[in-house]
């Protein structure tokens, strides 16, 4: 039953055609997990909440950073430094304290998913790296729960609903079928080296908050066996369809998945063997204190370098097939850029140009910083 307090506040919703008092009722029953409260988490957050979602978990854990403020709407300047899912759920509460809220501060892995998953209705999925996808997504599909699915990247988004019960009791196609296998990590740049258009983030997540609430009203057509593309800057949209694969691993005819896996080393971002190629930052370090400073190629993009930086040469990608001059054979590069994926590039650039001695610094400048270096201030 619906209070007085909730009949007025959600006076606008509850009049709709298809919705009413019935529609606020299934609401208000119901339960749904973000996953992240970044770019995407946020606007989910917060039109759920406000729509009247009765019970909100939300997997969060990590802190609030400059740069998140061009995008992440709800966070404000002197919370810097302050936990992102603490502050997100006292948003919550602020806007609607009739939601009921848990938050897990904490990284979901294959170890917890199922546990904190198995109690929602409707799971949406905020990451920005495929390893959580593809481990969301096959929770999901485990534990029979529909997923609210987008991606973003520059000025280009995506959204789909997996794993949605269909009238006939059957499932529609989940990641997997979309996605069978992910790309190598190299050709994977994250938000962070690619950047993102903000409003693009409020776009897509009120979207998919848009899908979350159609699918527990029971309103409308949901995007189902459908990927909408979106582009902001031509603001064009096309639909993609999407088929079940047979062969799906952790759905098809005969799944071979039926437990969680190790998914950094199922997308190759942990492998069991040590690249020849890489150095650590351990090593780099102990090679500068010991006074054989070697020739640091930074690959990152001019604002970065200028931020902070381990006194290299600074080439950012874009530029480096044209400035290879600068370099000499006869000596070791180590190549570094924020993370580790654009040196990856570069690395493979000089090798085509008959570069020999090359070192890929591993987890680049955000590895140094956390491991080397704390007070590094890096965006």
């Amino acid at each position: 039953m619906l209070s007085r307090e909730e009949l007025i506040r959600y006076n606008r919703q509850i009049i709709l055609p298809n919705f009413g008092v019935e529609g606020q009722e299934k609401l208000k029953a119901a339960s749904v997990l973000v996953i992240g409260a970044g770019g995407l988490g946020i606007p989910n957050l917060s039109y759920l909440a406000a729509a009247g979602v009765g019970r909100i978990g939300l997997v969060e854990f990590d802190e609030i950073s400059l740069t998140n403020l061009q995008r992440q709407t709800i966070y404000t300047t002197s919370q810097t430094g302050e936990s992102k899912g603490m502050s997100a759920i006292a948003s919550i509460k602020e806007l609607n304290p009739n939601v009921k809220t848990q938050l897990y501060e904490t990284q979901i892995d294959a170890s917890n998913a199922l546990d904190i998953i198995k109690d929602y209705d409707v799971v949406v999925d905020g990451s920005d790296n495929l390893p959580t996808r593809y481990l969301v997504n096959d929770a999901c599909v485990l534990l029979g729960k529909p997923l609210i699915y987008a991606a973003i990247f520059r000025y280009e988004g995506q959204i789909s609903v997996f794993n949605a019960k269909r009238k006939d009791g059957s499932r529609g196609p989940n990641y997997r079928d979309l996605f069978p296998t992910p790309p190598p990590p190299e050709m994977v740049p994250s938000c962070n080296e690619g950047g993102v258009f903000g409003a693009l983030a409020g776009i897509i997540g009120a979207i998919q908050a848009n899908e979350v609430i159609k699918l527990l009203a029971g309103l409308g057509e949901l995007l189902d066996g459908r990927l909408l593309l979106f582009d902001s800057q031509s603001f064009t949209t096309r639909f993609l369809n999407i088929k079940s694969n047979k062969n799906n691993p952790v759905s098809g005819e005969h799944p071979i998945i039926t437990s969680l896996i190790d998914y950094e080393v199922f997308c190759g971002l942990n492998e069991v063997k040590k690249d020849v190629n890489d150095i650590t930052v351990h090593e780099l370090h102990q090679m500068v204190e010991s006074g054989k400073v070697p020739f640091i190629l930074d690959v990152r993009e001019d604002y970065e370098y200028a931020i902070s930086n381990l006194n290299g040469l600074n080439i950012p990608l874009s530029k480096l097939e044209n400035e290879v001059g600068q370099l000499s054979q006869n000596e070791t590069v180590i190549i570094h850029c924020k993370s580790g994926q654009r040196s990856q590039k570069a690395l493979q650039i000089l090798k085509n140009k008959g570069f020999s001695k090359l070192k890929n610094l591993k987890g680049g400048i955000l590895a140094w910083q956390k491991e080397i270096d704390q007070s590094m201030e890096i965006y």
